[in-house]
């Protein structure tokens, strides 16, 4: 029998700088809609912060921990349009945690993906200098301090450690329903409840991985896949020095690298004092430009120095038959099934990604593209991503 459709708030914090968030957000409102449910959005941006006044700026400690127009706002919303479910992505700093209580006030069962591991880790990335990190969760949130992980500022980090500890204490996320994006991320979520307290319900937390629509190929595809492609930004967590690295020693081999970020100068003064000659830096690439890079890709390279709480590049990847060669930590390590839609290397050695990128060039490329694609037919089409998701909703609706 089918299920009710349902009226959905949808609340969403953006960074000033859009990410992969914003994208899993627009395709679960699009697949949603598609399906007969009315999404109502509520999003704030923290580029409102650049147009606060001084005295403003200086609240934004305690409005992040609990803001007032978050809650005004969202009960409003939820009262006028009988919302059935409130479901929250991103909540730092402008929406704030009450958004959960405008949903508890109401009475309205409310949800939130994870999309990384900020409730565990002030900076959100288990990742610290040039390593991953997970004192915080070991020792306690007084270790982010120490290095100022959130943006390397310990005032901004100071923000985020309280607005989870203030949290944890009042007992906010207890009653709040979690989405991990893979068993992986769940298992770190746990870790919360390791002490004589209970921070969270793991009766509560559900899985539900991103998904990625399949963009439709073009009439006369890629013949000839003569590069490797990297697609991301490039910066130190991304592992961008590893790729490029691993390239020198690979200088009959073509990558081409999708993206800007922090270290493009840098890498590009690199490749031009080391004279290599077989590494491109396309820049920022829109959608449709990226789709291209893949469909004429040998694989596609995922080298983070971080767990990653969802590759969406991989996915994407898969959608276009493209295998990939990952490193093997965290969830990229479950993403890739190794030697069949892909290949794994220690993932901050650029010698062992150099040697794995000559093994795969010696496989059976067609037959691990073909895999790639079954992979996203299994696991990540929208349809099967919608009926985990009406699922977790009307479970959380009949246990209000």
């Amino acid at each position: 029998m089918e299920k009710q459709k349902l009226r959905i708030l949808q609340v969403h914090n953006a960074y000033q700088i859009p990410g992969g968030e914003d994208v899993v957000v627009a395709n679960e409102k699009k697949l949603l809609e598609m399906y007969g449910n009315e999404v109502i959005t509520y999003s704030r941006n923290n580029t409102e912060i650049n147009e606060m006044n001084a005295v403003q700026k200086l609240l934004i400690p305690f409005s992040a921990v609990y803001s007032f127009k978050t809650y005004r706002e969202v009960k409003k919303i939820i009262q006028e349009n009988h919302i059935d479910v409130v479901h929250v992505h991103n909540t730092l700093m402008m929406v704030s945690p009450s958004v959960f209580y405008a949903a508890f006030d109401c009475k309205v069962p409310v949800v939130q993906t994870l999309h990384n591991f900020r409730m565990l880790c002030p900076a959100g990335s288990y990742f610290r200098g040039d390593r991953i990190c997970e004192e915080c969760s070991e020792k306690g949130l007084q270790c982010s301090l120490k290095y100022g992980c959130y943006r390397n500022s310990k005032a901004q980090t100071f923000v985020s450690a309280a607005i989870l500890k203030i949290h944890r204490m009042l007992g906010t996320y207890r009653k709040v329903n979690f989405i991990c994006l893979t068993e992986f991320n769940k298992e770190k979520l746990s870790k919360l409840n390791k002490g004589a307290k209970k921070i969270i319900d793991m009766d509560k937390v559900y899985i539900k991985p991103n998904f990625t629509f399949q963009e439709t190929a073009p009439e006369e595809p890629h013949t000839e896949l003569d590069y490797f492609l990297f697609v991301g930004r490039v910066e130190a967590l991304k592992g961008i020095d590893v790729v490029v690295k691993a390239f020198e020693k690979l200088p009959d081999q073509r990558l081409i690298v999708a993206g800007d970020g922090p270290m493009m100068d840098e890498m590009k003064t690199y490749i031009r004092e080391h004279h290599i000659q077989n590494i491109e830096f396309a820049g920022y690439l829109n959608k449709t430009q990226v789709q291209e890079k893949y469909r004429g890709a040998r694989a596609v390279i995922m080298a983070s120095q971080c767990y990653e709480a969802f590759a969406m590049t991989i996915a994407e990847a898969y959608s276009n038959a493209v295998p990939v060669i990952a490193g093997n930590v965290g969830n990229l390590a479950k993403m890739v099934e190794d030697n069949k839609t892909g290949i794994k290397f220690v993932y901050d050695s650029p010698d062992d990604l150099a040697d794995k990128i000559r093994t795969y060039n010696q496989m059976d490329i067609g037959q691990m593209k073909q895999n790639a694609k079954a992979f996203y037919e299994k696991r990540l089409r929208p349809e099967d991503n919608y009926r985990i998701l009406e699922d977790i909703y009307h479970k959380i609706i009949g246990n209000k």
